[in-house]
């Protein structure tokens, strides 16, 4: 399976045991062979506690076109978890501002172009009241939501979600409300 990434793709963080970096690999060769490996999650919300969700762009090799949190990506080799969130959140939605890690999570899944998400996935959350300036590259579209509208949104179109904000939602919202505002 031949899959569209950038040039120059920088190597990936491999966890092993305790949740420990145990070497690096290409982002390409991780998701065909479901390696675990790192990864961020940024949710941004508003004053009023809507979450900035983006739709991925049609350039992402896996999970395009589907509803996600406000960014996520890799971290890249000695990158902390924190600059690569802040990066992703530039690259992606053209802004920056605090960001507080929430909690990690492991999961594993099928994608639907047969990749595997083998992912210790490290979340972050912050405020910002702004529109975005979305990377056409990443970005498809974007949109304020509540997050009661958004469970909705869920339950009724499962297939319109990213499986990492599904599971977020389902297993963590407690986690993503207690924001300090």
């Amino acid at each position: 399976m031949k899959i569209k990434r950038k040039n120059n793709e920088d190597l990936i963080p491999l966890i092993g045991m305790k949740n420990k970096i145990i070497g690096f690999e290409k982002k390409e060769k991780i998701h065909i062979k479901g390696l675990l490996h790192s990864a961020v999650s940024v949710f941004i919300f508003n004053l009023e506690n809507n979450l900035m969700l983006q739709k991925r762009s049609t350039n992402k090799y896996h999970s395009s076109l589907l509803w996600t949190n406000t960014c996520c990506s890799h971290p890249k080799k000695n990158e902390s978890v924190l600059k690569a969130a802040h990066r992703c959140l530039i690259e992606e939605m053209g802004f920056d501002c605090f960001l507080e890690h929430k909690f990690n999570f492991t999961y594993h899944g099928l994608l639907s172009n047969g990749l595997i998400e083998n992912e210790l996935d490290h979340v972050f959350v912050g405020v910002y009241e702004k529109s975005p300036i979305i990377n056409s590259q990443e970005v498809d579209n974007w949109k304020w939501i509540s997050l009661n509208e958004l469970i909705e949104n869920i339950y009724a179109y499962p297939d319109s979600y990213t499986i990492w904000l599904k599971i977020i939602v389902k297993n963590y919202l407690s986690q993503l409300k207690c924001i300090k505002i």
